[in-house]
């Protein structure tokens, strides 16, 4: 009896390890559980979602970019060197020698400069960030050209500061493609585009072995990257919306880093000797759009009084608690002429006096489109509540991040609730998105925030315009910091929170690098 009870334990003692072996991720092998229903596209000329830009952060090289080891550093990336015209209007860049591509090909000025015509002529999303520089289709093979192999010379026809143009050049649209992989891939005109949405041709560390929408990304390392051959030969991300099933995936050893868990989450895995957390501090910026074509959004005093219908702290220090800070402008906090006052608290007395005076005495009803995934349906959830309290009936309209995104750029919402990240370190990015709109016709060239709210302010627009052009450092700063609190005071958005995300990972993770914005993570370095 006691040897066969001997035996038992000894053979529940294997299983288990068996269990514990089973459900560990293998070593060279790095599985991500994240929400990444926002991904629309992979081709770097059209990724314009968070999740798409990460992904591709990971598979091209970019003319610019943040150095891994130290994210506060812009360097040239598959360039080498550049220097600068004494008008500041044409920068020369020197490209790496001894570059290749995934495919094997050699990475010339010839495919960096093909790349940024490509994005141009493709016009698509994100065309826009070097559209800004007075690049068409009709001058970008004259502004944007290779002399030879290892020369790329780019001229702005406008007269913005050398710095801004570098890190127009470090976003999406600064990715580098192998010209010849994707021309083999073209069909009819698209410049390959149909092909790179769910393929890849760049040179970074990782390649794109494929992607299954609203499932997993899963990449395959690039053991030529110049950076060195990753120790992770491959990564999968996993497509998890619920933050509770990415706790218990991370908790089985399922999954190496989880991305979107909450607070209390978080709290719960105090003690938790296999799992490690950190803060990382984000300038994702959160807030709802009120598409002013709605009758009652119309009014100012209206926008207004929905601004004092939201319970801000009230959410911060609850279910958002450590995943996000008030935050009321348009450019996050901690960075070069940000603003950090919030003036606006929940107060439904004032709410109340403000929509009578705007002829609602009794309020009115309107809808919200927010996304489907925690922690975006709580917040709508709060605002449906709060608002309540100021005679506002909200009706929630929850959905994937993708149809959701797809019905805001057609301008179909009224209110919208949705997440905004810069595309590069610098104001002008955001105040583009939140401050820019000249043309408010359906049939707008630049169709960013501003426009999508059919918000129509084409004085704030030269304003923009004029703070981009301003060489003076001090004088460029106050600019910004004026339109931030113009659009305070009066715009097309309720601007929340700033994120502040928590990262979770097994012990043996190490090297992750999650920088501030979905353009600075990098998978390269993780080792286990």
């Amino acid at each position: 009896m006691i040897q066969r009870l001997k035996w038992a334990l000894v053979a529940g003692t294997f299983l288990s390890v068996v269990a514990v072996a089973h459900a560990e991720t293998p070593a060279d092998t790095l599985v991500i559980a994240k929400n990444i229903d926002d991904i629309i596209s992979l081709d770097p000329a059209e990724a314009y979602e968070l999740s798409g830009v990460e992904v591709d952060a990971n598979l091209y090289d970019r003319i610019m970019r943040f150095d891994p080891t130290d994210i506060t550093k812009l360097v040239p990336g598959a360039a080498e060197s550049y220097t600068v015209s004494d008008d500041g209007k044409t920068i020369t860049f020197k490209m790496r020698k001894g570059l290749k591509f995934a495919s094997g090909n050699p990475l010339t000025a010839h495919d960096a400069a093909y790349s940024l015509q490509r994005v141009v002529k493709l016009d698509k999303n994100p065309a826009f960030l070097i559209e800004q520089l007075g690049w068409t289709k009709d001058n970008v093979d004259q502004l944007v050209t290779a002399p030879d192999d290892e020369t790329l010379k780019v001229t702005s026809a406008v007269d913005y500061s050398p710095s801004l143009v570098l890190a127009l050049l470090s976003s999406i649209v600064g990715s580098v493609v192998d010209q010849k992989v994707v021309a083999s891939h073209e069909a009819n005109g698209d410049f390959g585009n149909g092909w790179l949405k769910n393929n890849s041709a760049g040179s970074g560390a990782y390649v794109l072995k494929g992607w299954k929408p609203n499932e997993t990304v899963s990449l395959q390392s690039n053991p030529d990257y110049r950076g060195g051959a990753p120790a992770m030969k491959r990564v999968i991300i996993r497509h998890i919306p619920e933050p509770s099933a990415q706790r218990l995936l991370l908790e089985k050893g399922d999954v190496d880093i989880t991305r979107d868990l909450t607070n209390d989450q978080i709290t719960g895995l105090t003690g938790n000797k296999d799992v490690t957390t950190s803060v990382v501090p984000q300038t994702t910026l959160e807030y709802v759009g009120l598409n002013v074509k709605t009758p009652q959004l119309q009014n100012p005093k209206v926008r207004q009084a929905l601004r004092y219908l939201v319970d801000y702290n009230g959410m911060t220090n609850s279910f958002l608690k450590g995943t996000a800070q008030v935050h009321q402008s348009f450019w996050p906090s901690n960075q070069w002429a940000s603003l950090d006052d919030n003036p606006y608290t929940f107060d439904p007395a004032k709410a109340k006096s403000l929509l009578a005076d705007a002829g609602y005495p009794n309020g009115f009803e309107i809808t919200l489109d927010a996304p489907s995934s925690s922690p975006y349906i709580d917040i709508a959830q709060s605002i449906q509540a709060t608002m309540a309290q100021g005679g506002v009936k909200v009706t929630i309209i929850p959905g994937e991040q993708k149809a959701l995104l797809t019905k805001y750029r057609a301008r179909l919402h009224q209110m919208l609730l949705v997440y905004w990240g810069p595309d590069y370190a610098d104001p002008h990015t955001n105040a583009t998105g939140f401050v820019h709109n000249l043309d408010n016709s359906d049939t707008a060239k630049e169709k960013l925030l501003a426009w999508r709210n059919s918000w129509d302010i084409p004085e704030l627009s030269k304003a923009t315009d004029a703070a981009a052009l301003e060489r003076d450092t001090e004088k460029r700063k106050q600019m910004y910091l004026d339109l931030q609190r113009k659009v305070e005071d009066d715009s097309a958005f309720i601007i929340m929170f700033q994120q502040t995300k928590e990262l979770a990972e097994r012990a043996n993770v190490k090297n992750f690098v999650w920088g501030p914005s979905a353009d600075v993570v990098y998978y390269n370095l993780v080792t286990k």
